[in-house]
């Protein structure tokens, strides 16, 4: 029998649907980061830790200008799986093609605006000198095909929303290969630094944008694109930014307040900034099933809010929470074990390795943390309630967690409290969280946002 085009999660076994919908978002979201440590792995090798430094350290400053978008592309996914679980066709059309022109105009002013302000963004971070240059050639380039990446998110959000989360994956294997033969011929067939593994990603995002444009198009379920129905439907871009503006100031301003825990390790060195950059991109491998749950989570709770499934989303949230704390303890114990063989992957620079190592070391158990936290912030959203989760993200990954730097950073020169601050914000969230999401009366929000 053949696989369901979409997913229908109102009704079977709930970890069934759960397991089958999350492993190809897990699988994606792993070539995805796999391409992206790649990258880092070829230019730290290739060029040296400055690159590497250069490469890695600019992810916050991709996400604060990238942020809005992103929770935009929650937004419409919410709307998408509420009018798919309600078997509103009129309403999934519309919100379709309205999510698909509202992000091509917006790529088109983030990629002029990024572009510009890549040098100003990189010295607010105390960028080091030696790593300025690399940083703002890698970043600018990025900025130019950012349409590519956000073509590709808010696709890929459509098919995810209506229970398809295959074909994002396709196209992600396909798109990482490529991107990984780039990297090869780009930097070290012509030597073209870290603008070649620029050059590579971008390219390998455009080419993963057109094919998820091209399988929407040639749908033949009621969820493809029509080109003479591209076109902005105002009730609902507001339902989509009443749900995602709220994620989307929240991504941005987080990875805006990571832009100061970035500056304060950039005081440190260029091996710190390196070593930094190493631990970024191994943990996100750890983090990467917890993301894929809660994301599957906020499917599974928007579809069943349309229906008006109470028991079934309070089981539903359950049974993630307690397979994202598994994956996660699973993963974290080989990290800690072999941190400083996986760091010389990177760079063998004997500073970078043990600053690299020091900081997987003293992070990655807190790692279980972000399960709660990750969790309810995405059943939230799913049921429609994303100011939430941003009060409480934005409490304590941005005031509390500059309140905790200020005042280390006061008290010590040591780097040891300051490679911490994320877990502290970690843990101040999951607290919060827990407690909002006991007592906030969500049942009751289902109904208010169900979808006639």
């Amino acid at each position: 029998m053949a696989r369901r085009a979409t997913m229908d999660m109102t009704q079977g076994s709930i970890s069934k649907e759960l397991i089958l919908f999350a492993i190809p978002l897990l699988a994606g979201n792993v070539f995805q980061q796999l391409y992206n440590t790649i990258d880092s792995i070829i230019v730290g090798r290739e060029v040296g830790a400055s690159a590497l430094g250069a490469v890695t350290s600019v992810a916050p400053a991709i996400m604060t200008l990238v942020g809005f978008f992103m929770g935009y592309s929650t937004g419409a996914s919410v709307i998408i799986s509420h009018y798919f679980g309600a078997k509103n066709e009129e309403g999934l059309k519309k919100a379709v093609h309205t999510a698909i022109v509202c992000t091509f105009l917006m790529g088109i002013v983030l990629m002029l605006f990024g572009y510009y302000i890549t040098p100003p963004l990189l010295r607010f971070m105390s960028t080091p000198e030696s790593v300025m240059p690399l940083a703002t050639q890698y970043l600018q380039i990025y900025f130019l095909g950012i349409l590519g990446l956000m073509m590709y998110n808010i696709g890929s959000a459509i098919l995810r929303a209506v229970g398809d989360s295959v074909k994002p994956l396709i196209f992600l294997v396909i798109t990482s290969v490529i991107n990984i033969i780039l990297d090869i011929f780009f930097v070290v067939t012509l030597k073209m630094g870290v603008a070649g593994a620029a050059y590579a990603t971008i390219i390998s995002q455009f080419v993963s944008a057109i094919l998820t444009i091209i399988v929407l198009v040639r749908s033949k379920e009621i969820y493809r694109i029509r080109f003479n129905e591209l076109r902005i439907d105002t009730e609902i871009l507001r339902r989509i930014i009443k749900v995602g503006m709220p994620a989307g100031i929240q991504m941005a301003v987080i990875s805006f307040s990571n832009l100061f825990v970035q500056g304060y390790i950039n005081r440190f060195g260029e091996s710190s900034t390196a070593g930094w950059g190493a631990y970024g991109r191994i943990d996100g491998f750890v983090m990467l099933p917890m993301q894929s749950i809660a994301m599957t989570a906020t499917t599974f709770v928007g579809q069943n809010a349309g229906a008006g499934n109470v028991d079934r989303i309070k089981k539903g949230i359950r049974q993630a929470l307690i397979l994202a704390a598994i994956c996660t303890v699973i993963l974290v114990i080989p990290e800690y074990i072999a941190a400083p063989q996986i760091v010389r992957l990177f760079n063998s620079d004997p500073e970078v390795v043990r600053l690299g190592t020091l900081f997987i070391r003293m992070n990655c158990f807190f790692d279980i943390l972000c399960c709660s936290n990750q969790m309810h912030a995405g059943a939230l959203r799913g049921i429609g309630d994303a100011k939430a989760p941003m009060y409480i993200m934005l409490s304590s990954f941005v005031l509390f967690r500059q309140i905790y730097l200020f005042i280390v950073s006061h008290l010590t020169t040591s780097i040891y409290p300051i490679s911490i601050a994320y877990p502290m914000g970690w843990l101040v969230c999951s607290i919060i969280m827990l407690i909002y999401f006991n007592r906030c009366g969500w049942e009751q929000k289902v109904d208010a946002n169900y979808v006639k």
